[in-house]
């Protein structure tokens, strides 16, 4: 995650559980922390979502654009890859209006431009294997206890980065790949001291 605030240890919250400290108290960040990030995730749609929100957050927070991830969904039609790529400039035009969701042009027409990216992966080998097969379909485990060692990329996502947008991906640099990972389990980043980062473990 790009926005852990400057603490160094996970916090202990009033139901006692040590947790990561970057929800810090927002009870959203919290429910986000606690049941979404770091479980892995295996259905090619909702990585293609995630991956799209990941691209729409670079120069932002992440809690923003968790505020209005339903708007998002919303908007883009529940993030369905066949629905998208048949957007027109019509429909780019609405969504520049859409005063819920990040209104940047590029970042909606790069999300069109990687439905069509997504659909070509999907008909081969499925988004989902393209994706987990980097890491031979197995979580990496990391072992951090302080967020200041957690890296912002590696050359890992580096790598990832590079294929996707060699197959047609947009916002989707080596950061932007890392944080993605991250919040989908492909990398365990839970701090050690966290109560999910064992229940995030491959098993």
């Amino acid at each position: 995650m790009r926005e852990h605030p400057p603490l160094d240890l996970a916090l202990s919250r009033l139901d006692g559980k040590q947790r990561c400290p970057w929800p810090g108290d927002d009870p959203l960040y919290l429910s986000y922390h606690d049941e979404e990030w770091g479980v892995p995730e295996r259905d090619s749609r909702a990585l293609y979502e995630k991956l799209m929100l990941d691209g729409f957050q670079a120069g932002l927070s992440w809690i923003t654009i968790l505020r209005k991830r339903e708007a998002f969904r919303a908007a883009f039609d529940r993030f369905d890859p066949e629905k998208i790529v048949r957007y027109d400039r019509a429909k780019i035009d609405a969504l520049m209006q859409d005063s819920r969701i990040v209104r940047n042009r590029a970042k909606i027409e790069g999300t069109v431009s990687s439905a069509r990216a997504w659909l070509k992966i999907q008909e081969g080998e499925g988004f989902s294997n393209y994706l987990w097969g980097f890491f031979d379909g197995r979580t990496i485990q990391n072992n951090y206890r302080e967020s200041c060692e957690i890296p912002a990329q590696t050359p890992l996502s580096a790598r990832i980065a590079k294929d996707l947008k060699g197959n047609g991906f947009n916002f989707c640099g080596p950061t932007v790949v890392y944080a993605f990972c991250q919040a989908t389990g492909m990398v365990n980043d839970h701090l050690v001291t966290c109560w999910r980062h064992a229940e995030c473990a491959p098993r």
